[in-house]
């Protein structure tokens, strides 16, 4: 498993992918004795059949990679259809953000409040947010190099590098994670989306709304609401398809509602 891990690591994949990656195959193995086109199959029903849809082509995916890895020649899993829903459930609305940064604010939670800033005014994606430092506050930008080798540089607005600079001096912060775990490293994706769950509970918004990439959506609808150009939206979120980023702009379920009841009258 461990030159599976160095080969995910050579082609820059994030360790959250490669966690999960390492996941799929341990459980495949634990399922497959032997790797056959048949018993490949009886494992791709068995995830259908336990696992979301999302999870169940994560897996596939995540076999798929390890198939070429090992240069297994039979073949290659194919994923399943997701009917995309043309509405979004469970986004943070602009009013729930700034219902959760007011009461971080008022509490003086800076750490969590300037996750939720950072989160909700770069697009970031929470393995992302695991790499920012103090010295990309600094620079006033991050660049990520993602899976295949592709370059991504993620602007930090000037505002929020005011801010977060002055938190950072007050803690003498100068280097490291910017926002660090129990041990001094960054802090996990689980452990990023628990503290955001308990900030929301305390602070009266909907916990199911407040998580990492929530405010990714959030991020994606109010730029394109100032900018039009989903040309430039798209390379600011790292997307290779403008497809994929016009999913970020359909509004809820609630959005649609109110969109018809005003727009309707006749």
């Amino acid at each position: 498993m461990k030159d599976f891990i160095d080969h995910l690591e050579g082609r820059g994949y994030a360790s959250n992918t490669i966690n999960l990656y390492v996941y799929a195959v341990t459980q495949l193995s634990e399922r497959v004795p032997e790797v056959t086109n048949q018993a490949l199959l009886e494992h791709k029903d068995w995830l259908v059949a336990t696992f979301a849809p999302k999870t169940a082509n994560n897996r596939i995916g995540a076999i798929n990679v390890y198939l070429d890895f090992i240069g297994y020649e039979g073949m290659r899993l194919k994923g399943i259809k997701v009917q995309q829903k043309p509405f979004l459930d469970n986004v943070i609305t602009n009013e729930q953000y700034e219902m959760l940064k007011s009461g971080l604010r008022a509490e003086e939670d800076w750490f969590w409040y300037y996750v939720v800033r950072v989160l909700a005014c770069t697009g970031a994606r929470v393995s992302e947010l695991q790499q920012f430092k103090a010295t990309h506050i600094k620079a006033g930008y991050i660049d990520i190099v993602s899976k295949g080798q592709k370059l991504r540089r993620i602007w930090i607005p000037k505002p929020v590098c005011d801010e977060v600079a002055e938190w950072c001096k007050r803690l003498g912060r100068e280097d490291g994670p910017l926002f660090p775990g129990p041990k001094g490293n960054a802090m996990s994706a689980r452990g990023i989306s628990l503290g955001l769950k308990r900030a929301a509970e305390r602070h009266g918004v909907n916990p199911d709304v407040v998580y990492p990439h929530s405010f990714r959506h959030l991020f994606a609808k109010n730029f394109i609401a100032r900018n039009p150009d989903i040309a430039l939206l798209a390379d600011l979120m790292g997307h290779e398809s403008i497809e994929t980023t016009r999913i970020y702009l359909r509004r809820s379920a609630s959005e649609q509602r109110d969109a018809v009841d005003t727009a309707i009258d006749w």
